[in-house]
């Protein structure tokens, strides 16, 4: 069945790398792409009629060049475009979707340029599973991984990424870490044992959260990965920077959920490493 992905698009350029990224992925699973640029609302100073329709000129520009390039791909393809919150009208626009996919070039409050943290909220607030391109060439990767939690939302996560790891005939790699109950400084170490049963237990908490995959795709190669790290972000990223593609869980829609994700999902967004879809 042909499913719409919604697509953000923008005059930045990773925004084209966003946008096929997108083409890529429904040109395999036959979906079709709406391409959707917002201009900013008005806020009611002189002469902004003439600015705001320059800019509604610019952004029909932009999005009518994108969609010749997915044509090319023979991609089906609609262009839509609105006014008002960027962060609002792509969370709205994701009611109706499979995917949506957006572009960011964040790095931290320490990246130039710094267009400011707001993959984090479109991704908290979305009604559907998001992608967040990075500004990176990710030609030659292979590989998707997921980030493991034992949560209803990292579920949710190893569904996605199996059968997306499943479809392009790569492996998956599932990650989860643990970390020790902190001790006293006067105390030099950890018991052995302590240690060990940790790292076991951990990993049989990941192998009963990856059980039904192998039944579902028996000829889908899973790889485990289970360290201990008190930075799962760390872990995922690490992994993730050779991979084509990771999936994270998110916290579900609730009034106090929504807007944020979990430090892990946000650690991980803040420093992509890969093209990332965030599952709720």
């Amino acid at each position: 069945m042909q499913q719409k992905v919604v697509v953000g698009v923008t005059d930045a350029a990773v925004s084209r790398r966003a946008v096929d990224w997108a083409v890529d992925r429904a040109a395999a699973r036959g979906d079709r792409l709406e391409l959707l640029s917002i201009v900013d609302g008005a806020v009611g100073v002189g002469d902004e009629g003439d600015v705001v329709g320059w800019a509604q000129e610019w952004k029909e520009d932009v999005l009518r060049n994108e969609a010749e390039r997915v044509r090319a791909r023979g991609v089906p393809v609609e262009i839509r475009l609105e006014r008002g919150k960027p962060v609002e009208r792509l969370i709205d626009a994701s009611k109706d979707a499979s995917l949506l996919v957006i572009g960011s070039d964040y790095r931290g409050t320490e990246s130039q340029p710094a267009r400011g943290p707001h993959g984090i909220r479109i991704t908290a607030g979305a009604h559907c599973p998001v992608a967040v391109v990075p500004d990176l060439d990710l030609t030659g990767r292979s590989g998707v991984i997921v980030g493991v939690d034992g949560s209803e939302a990292s579920e949710a996560a190893i569904v996605f990424a199996a059968a997306e790891a499943d479809r392009s005939g790569e492996a998956l790699t599932a990650v989860t870490s643990w970390s020790p109950i902190a001790i006293p400084l006067s105390v030099r170490s950890y018991p052995d044992g302590y240690l060990r049963n940790m790292q076991s237990l951990t990993e049989e908490a990941l192998g009963i959260s990856m059980s039904g995959i192998s039944q579902q795709y028996p000829d889908l190669e899973v790889r485990r990965v289970v360290e201990s790290s008190d930075r799962p972000e760390t872990v995922i990223n690490r992994l993730a920077s050779g991979a084509r593609l990771t999936v994270i869980g998110s916290h579900g829609r609730s009034r106090l959920a929504r807007f944020l994700l979990g430090s892990t999902s946000q650690q991980v967004l803040l420093r992509l490493a890969t093209a990332t879809v965030v599952v709720r």
